[in-house]
């Protein structure tokens, strides 16, 4: 569950805390391996279709921490999707409300955390784009699910709308 301490914001009309909130833990492999070499690649300028570092202060910590992430540009908006769920840095950013997209060059944003609801278009588009690298967190519904389908899976899968 979210943690509702005195470190975290004030949840959005829309965010239903009654049910367990997903969050599927990276394994060794991917923490250890897979992230620091999709970083280390984005923060020179090759990120792998078109992934960033998402850098967020620590909601405890205060620190900078980071992680890998995949933009989705949509109708104009760029968007921050979690497709392991509700994680470390969905946590931080929702209490920071900004953070920084690294890579050759790096641009910090505000962020504004969608309801459930304007989800599916977006979970759509971005399945399209990210599938190879993230459908299997996404409890097999793909870019051409039926509209039921993206919305049933869309409060297990933040999304911000990111801007300067």
């Amino acid at each position: 569950m979210y943690d509702q301490g005195a470190n975290t914001a004030p949840q959005p009309h829309w965010h239903n805390q009654t049910i367990a909130q997903r969050f599927q833990e990276p394994g060794w492999f991917t923490r250890h391996v897979f992230n620091p070499v999709i970083a280390g690649l984005s923060r020179v300028g090759l990120g792998v279709a078109g992934s960033r570092v998402l850098e967020v202060k620590g909601r405890k910590s205060g620190e900078w921490r980071q992680t890998p992430v995949n933009p989705l540009s949509f109708q104009g908006s760029t968007y921050l999707v979690a497709p392991r769920g509700h994680t470390q840095w969905v946590r931080n950013l929702r209490v920071s409300g900004e953070g920084r997209l690294a890579g050759r060059h790096t641009e910090s944003f505000t962020a504004t955390e969608l309801p459930d609801e304007e989800k599916p278009a977006l979970l759509r588009a971005y399945l399209k784009k990210w599938k190879w690298e993230v459908g299997a967190f996404f409890d097999g519904v793909d870019a051409d699910a039926p509209d039921s389908e993206l919305q049933r899976i869309a409060p297990d899968h933040p999304v911000f709308r990111i801007s300067a």
